[in-house]
């Protein structure tokens, strides 16, 4: 993902697949120079338009790592609630951490 010129991060959405294939999950990483800049918010606005527009999905989740509430911020203004969190599920640098699983659902959206 750019951002004035400049490679910022990365967003991408993987469509599950069998008995879960209307779901879909979704990661991003904004380098941190970039952070605060509204980034990450018009990245996942954009990506979650266009899966609903072009797959046939009716919910997109995304995991965030515990200690990270500004993912949680952006997810949250971008129309997703907290469904679950997933206890001591993840490690990060040698930190197990719980996966803090938020929903956006087709239906639900403004």
């Amino acid at each position: 993902m750019y951002w004035k010129d400049q490679f910022v991060g990365e967003i991408g959405i993987t469509i599950n697949m069998d008995v879960f294939r209307l779901s879909a999950e979704m990661g991003y990483f904004i380098g941190a120079p970039f952070w605060g800049n509204g980034i990450a918010s018009e990245a996942i606005k954009l990506m979650v338009d266009y899966s609903f527009e072009t797959f046939e999905i009716i919910r997109i989740e995304a995991g965030v790592f515990s200690f990270n509430k500004a993912s949680m911020r952006v997810l949250e203004k971008n129309g997703f609630y907290l469904e679950s969190i997933k206890k001591d599920a993840v490690i990060k640098n040698g930190v197990i951490l719980d996966d803090y699983i938020w929903v956006q659902l087709k239906r639900k959206r403004n």
